[in-house]
This record gives C-alpha cells, structure tokens and sequence, in this order.
C-alpha cells in the first residue's frame, strides 16, 4: 500500500457516476487523486432519458481510471436504486468488487416527472422517495452493516438547499431531498458511535448539463435568472462541491459530523 496519498488504502462507493459532466464524476475523480479505491455506481436508462443524455459509461470510467493513484483499485456496476433491493445489491456488488468499504457518497438523484403543488401526483412523489430518499437511507444502513468499526468511516448525503428557499415547481424533488437534510443529525447519533462519520453537503445550483441552454430542463429567461444571483458571475460546477466532499471524507474533516453544509459560492435567493 503506498502511503503518499491520503487516503491510500481506503475504498470509497459513490452513486451516480453516469456522465463526465456530473459531481458524482467531480468527486470519484478527486478521491482518486487522493489515492482512494473506488466503486462507481450508475445507471444510465435514466440520463438517457434527459435532456442532456447518458456518457458512454466506458469513457466515464476510463476518465476516473487515468486519475488512480498508489495503485488503487476502480469497479463499477449498474443498479436501478428505485427497485426494493438496490440499495442491498449496491453495497453487496461494492464490497465483493473492493472488500471492506471505507465511505459512501449518495450523489444519485432522480430527476423530472415533477410539478408544483397544483399539479404533483403520488405517482410522483413516490418515485423521487424511492430514488432519493429510500434508498439513500438503506444504502447507508447496509454500510454501516459491513463497517467493523475501524476509524475512517464516512457518509455523505446530498440535499439541495430546501429549507433555505422555495423550489415551488419541484415539489417532489424537494420533499425528497429536504427529508435527508432533516434526517442528517439522527443518522449521524447513531453512526458516530460505529466510527463513521456523516455529514449532508448542499451543492447549490452546479451546472452538470441542465443549466446549459442547448440541454436545459427549464427556460432560458429562468437560467439567466439564477445566473443573475451568482456574484461571482458563473454558475457552480462539479468540481466545487467535489473539493468539499474530498476534505469531509479525509481525515482533515473528521471532527465535522451530522451537519448539513451548503457549497453555494455566494448564491443569493433573493
């Protein structure tokens, strides 16, 4: 095992790793640079359902496998995480690809079939639980499972900023992320005491591909909209979110736990 790296030795599980353009590449790309294993979960059918569109997978993986370090090992595996064993087949298909398993990053999310209050449907809202909320919570159930306590261990959630303001046309997606957020800190008491530490990151408004015009999922008097309330002028990026994931899952972040941080550059909502 080379030591040089920070966090040789240690093999991380992040979700949704389907495109180049995605924070879940941003962050498997920045624990490879730190000498990580990693298992890259994705599933495709649903970015090809998009208006941006699924990468080649091969090319996705490749991109992670040229930044390994030390090395470290890379596998990969699709799994629908909105069937009723995915999370288990996740962590199961994880830890036969790499052996014990140091951290889970829960980037996947589940994106369209929304709408505002007026127009949700339990159809809906079921299914952006299931992906996001449901799965998620198993996921990190089944990993603390197979942790044995040995220092190191790491969770991270991902929520999108709920309760700091209106989502008012994604009313199922918000529901679904602002329930992880407000379950952080219960989750987080009980796995401190296993040695695994879990914190909830809030990325704010990073432009994987739908705050594009050519591929945006929504107007583009609303992306000039958004933009307008960025004071440094761009919109956040994959790699932004991914410097704070990197620190939180090292053992420079060890002492930060149960909290739910925003990444937001400056986003005002107002």
């Amino acid at each position: 095992m080379d030591t040089t790296y920070p966090l040789s030795g240690r093999s991380f599980v992040v979700t949704g790793v389907s495109r180049r353009k995605g924070i879940g590449h941003a962050v498997a790309a920045r624990l490879a640079d730190l000498g990580a294993g990693l298992f890259l979960h994705h599933y495709a059918p649903h970015d090809e359902e998009q208006p941006w569109g699924a990468d080649r997978l091969e090319d996705v993986v490749d991109s992670v496998g040229a930044r390994l370090r030390g090395g470290a090992s890379l596998a990969h595996g699709s799994v629908d995480l909105a069937e009723d064993d995915g999370a288990e087949r996740l962590i199961e298909l994880a830890g036969a690809s790499l052996g014990h398993l140091d951290g889970l990053i829960c980037n996947h999310a589940r994106s369209g079939g929304d709408g505002t209050l007026d127009e949700i449907t339990g159809e809906a809202l079921d299914a952006h639980w299931r992906v996001n909320t449901r799965s998620t919570i198993l996921a990190t159930r089944f990993f603390a499972d197979q942790h044995d306590g040995r220092e190191g261990g790491r969770v991270i959630w991902m929520t999108s900023g709920q309760v700091a303001g209106p989502m008012p046309s994604e009313i199922a997606y918000a529901a679904s992320k602002a329930a992880l957020a407000g379950l952080t800190a219960s989750v987080a008491d009980r796995l401190i005491e296993r040695r695994i530490v879990l914190n909830t990151v809030n990325p704010g408004p990073v432009n994987t591909g739908y705050l594009d015009p050519d591929t945006a999922d929504r107007p583009l008097e609303t992306l000039q909209a958004v933009l307008a309330h960025f004071p440094g002028g761009r919109f956040g990026e994959p790699d932004d979110p991914a410097r704070l994931i990197a620190w939180l899952v090292s053992d420079e972040g060890r002492w930060m736990v149960g909290q739910v941080l925003s990444s937001e550059g400056g986003f005002r909502r107002w």
